[in-house]
């Protein structure tokens, strides 16, 4: 679990900005593609991941006799998912069933489930966007999942709009988009997005003002840093 500094920090930074301070370490592929909050909230979802992963539906194994089952992964899933945790599920990127509905992700929020992501769709979606926690998707899906797909094993490695999440990792879902950062890198990456967010300030700041980006973005220019550090120290930033 990350420090609460470091959890204040990612609340308050940008996916992109994230998603660059990643790229310098070599990581190009921990945005999860094609997913979109079901509705904006002005806070960003940051916390730990728990997987859910499901697979190709085989009809003889999906009959909804199957929610019978106490411990069916999907629902097993709602009810163990950590309180401050992530539910993030691989789909498959196939959005034609649901994922999940309004009830499951309601149960998921009143446990303290900090948001929820699939590659997939959710269905009850204009009820999920009125709920006060986080959720993203491809797109809403009002067949069961059983149609598709079967929630076949929990907290483990998966695929996430083409993302690796492992379990514990930091999702970061802002009015954007969701990205990963492996947990052994989230207090490093935290600490440098907050510096490029500030230096992002200011540098919206002298545009706005008039200046040329040439040399300001990125900071090319000694003298651009000489004002940031000042303009730093102003703000207290």
């Amino acid at each position: 679990m990350p420090s609460d500094e470091t959890i204040d920090i990612l609340r308050h930074v940008s996916v992109a900005t994230l998603a660059t301070a990643l790229y310098k370490r070599g990581l190009r592929n921990q945005v999860i593609q094609d997913v979109r909050p079901l509705s904006q909230k002005g806070r960003n979802m940051v916390g730990p991941a728990f997987t859910l992963r499901y697979m190709p539906a085989r009809e003889d194994r999906n009959q909804l006799a199957e929610f019978r089952n106490p411990k069916h992964p999907q629902r097993h899933a709602i009810e163990t998912c950590p309180k401050g945790h992530v539910l993030v599920m691989d789909s498959r990127k196939d959005a034609r069933a649901a994922s999940a509905g309004d009830i499951l992700i309601t149960r998921l929020m009143k446990r303290g489930g900090e948001g929820i992501v699939t590659d997939g769709g959710f269905r009850d979606a204009m009820q999920i966007a009125t709920l006060d926690m986080r959720a993203y998707h491809a797109r809403p899906s009002s067949p069961t999942n059983l149609t598709i797909n079967e929630a076949i094993d929990i907290n483990v490695p998966i695929g996430c709009g083409d993302a690796p999440v492992f379990p514990g990792d930091i999702i970061v879902g802002d009015d954007d988009s969701v990205i990963v950062i492996p947990a052994h890198l989230a207090d490093e990456i935290a600490e440098e997005a907050r510096d490029m967010t500030a230096y992002e300030a200011f540098v919206l700041e002298q545009v706005l003002a008039g200046e040329t980006i040439i040399g300001l973005y990125p900071a090319t220019q000694d003298e651009n840093l000489a004002k940031f550090a000042a303009w730093r120290e102003k703000h207290d930033r």
